[in-house]
């Protein structure tokens, strides 16, 4: 087949209206399944790193990836959702499109090494001129496979993606263990991004079919790069909120105190982002055919949300009681020092969860200028809060920055209902249950962990477990809690596909 030919192919959807919902609910299957594979490999790199590895590595690592990581916002320009999001999309567009990321990497690639020594006298730390040098290659790198990425998502191929990345983790994993054991040090962190990215990277164009052509001027993709631009934007303010607490503990208190924030902060995100990725997979496109309808609107969000809690108040209240055995259990005991930190942020991750689900909202009814205008608003506030709790420490920027996002959410959800049927009476009865059974548990488990007092960490994993399981079990004899029950086993049922779908 020509070239040209398969390119064309590449681009074209029609093929995928005949078993949408079939393909949608195996994509959601795939998607959790690979989500759950890569969470296995990272929680494997994370415990063999962490007792490989100093704080004072991760640390310095931390340092560069908390800039980068603003950059990312921009390495694609919102142009993966743009071609994503195109009903009909020309090669000579997706072609453009693809120049354009190119040339972005190239240039954040180039800001970035002429950042290095600047960054280097910011955090005073010589080290950091080399590490910067060589992760901003991953602009370049993440340059080159938007477009490809964007339409192997576009395809709805989802077990090339599933199969793509958990090649591309059970590759670039083993060799930073290995680099850690023959004593690289925080090469080995610099590394493992570098080999994911690099492995994606070429694993996606094998994959797809398309092969870009050299750009045109009559392209017409203006409304494609506005449209993206938004997007970019907003992510780069979330980029901002997330990198301000690492930013300012590096320049203040220095490597190692970073080293131990950012282990705890990025534990507890691991499950957060299992969560939330195949969630959103699922609720935006769930959501985007059901914005005609209020009504309907409202009840699949509560829904969703419901079925959210249900799952991740029991994980982050496990979490929370039994912080210190966890971290020295998957860390060792040279982390003991995060395990404060990573108690604090535990019950955040709730938030962080219900401010995904209003991206949700405003990507769905298509209120991208919202969304910028909503994080353009609580972005200060919340960067300020790290400001204010770093005189006390690591312990007070967590909870400085828990505090505020806990009080402002009421105001920010309030924002995002605007113009729905949602209102925070309707979100408070649909968490109602979870968040207070999770509570009760909390308050359980504490209590017998004081009056047990095991001193072994799989004694006190123990009686945090079978705590949770008690309460949990209990909280069948109450009528409405298995009325909830009831409803999230129909609610499986319904996703699981006919024989005669298949």
């Amino acid at each position: 087949m020509p070239v040209q030919q398969q390119s064309l192919d590449g681009l074209n959807t029609d093929h995928l209206q005949a078993d949408l919902r079939v393909r949608s609910v195996r994509g959601g299957l795939l998607n959790v399944t690979s989500q759950g594979v890569q969470f296995l490999i990272q929680t494997i790199a994370t415990v063999v790193l962490a007792r490989l590895l100093t704080p004072a590595d991760f640390g310095l690592v931390a340092m560069v990836a908390t800039i980068t990581a603003l950059g990312q916002a921009f390495a694609d320009l919102g142009l993966s959702e743009a071609t994503i999001q195109r009903t009909e999309i020309s090669h000579d567009q997706v072609s453009a499109l693809f120049w354009i990321n190119v040339a972005i990497g190239l240039g954040l690639t180039l800001i970035t090494v002429t950042m290095a020594p600047v960054l280097a006298r910011f955090y005073r730390e010589p080290r950091i001129v080399n590490i910067t040098l060589l992760v901003s290659l991953t602009f370049l790198i993440g340059g080159l496979r938007v477009q490809p990425d964007a339409l192997l998502k576009r395809q709805m191929r989802f077990l090339s993606l599933a199969i793509r990345d958990v090649a591309a983790y059970a590759l670039a994993v083993p060799v930073a263990i290995t680099m850690a054991w023959r004593g690289a040090g925080y090469w080995a962190l610099v590394a493992l991004p570098l080999t994911l990215n690099l492995t994606q990277m070429a694993l996606s164009w094998l994959m797809v079919s398309w092969r870009p052509s050299l750009p045109r001027r009559d392209a017409q993709v203006g409304s494609l790069v506005a449209f993206g631009g938004n997007v970019a934007a907003s992510y780069f303010i979330i980029g901002v909120s997330r990198s301000a607490d690492n930013v300012l503990i590096g320049r203040y208190t220095g490597a190692g105190p970073l080293g131990l924030y950012s282990r705890a902060y990025n534990l507890l995100m691991l499950p957060v982002r299992q969560l939330s990725a195949p969630a959103a997979s699922v609720a935006i496109p769930a959501f985007s055919r059901t914005q005609g309808n209020p009504e309907r609107f409202a009840r699949y969000y509560l829904r969703a949300v419901n079925l959210l809690m249900w799952i991740s108040a029991p994980i982050f209240g496990f979490l929370f009681v039994a912080a210190q055995p966890v971290i020295v259990l998957l860390l060792g005991n040279q982390w003991g020092g995060a395990a404060p930190v990573f108690q604090i942020l535990a019950p955040c991750a709730l938030t962080q969860l219900l401010l995904e689900s209003t991206i949700w909202i405003f990507v769905s009814r298509g209120q991208s200028q919202q969304l910028l205008k909503l994080l353009l608003i609580i972005s200060p506030i919340i960067v300020g809060s790290y400001a204010i709790g770093l005189p006390f420490g690591i312990k007070g920027v967590a909870l400085s920055g828990s505090l505020v996002l806990l009080a402002i959410l009421p105001w920010m959800l309030r924002f995002t209902f605007r113009g729905t049927d949602l209102t925070l009476q309707r979100l408070g009865r649909a968490l109602l249950y979870p968040i207070a059974l999770s509570l009760a548990a909390v308050f359980f488990t504490e209590l017998a962990l004081r009056l047990i007092h095991p001193e072994r960490i799989f004694s006190q994993l123990l009686v945090v477990a079978l705590g949770f399981v008690g309460i949990y079990s209990f909280s069948a004899l109450i009528r409405p809690v298995r009325e909830e029950m009831q409803s999230l086993r129909k609610l499986a049922s319904e996703l699981r596909p006919s024989s005669q779908s298949v």
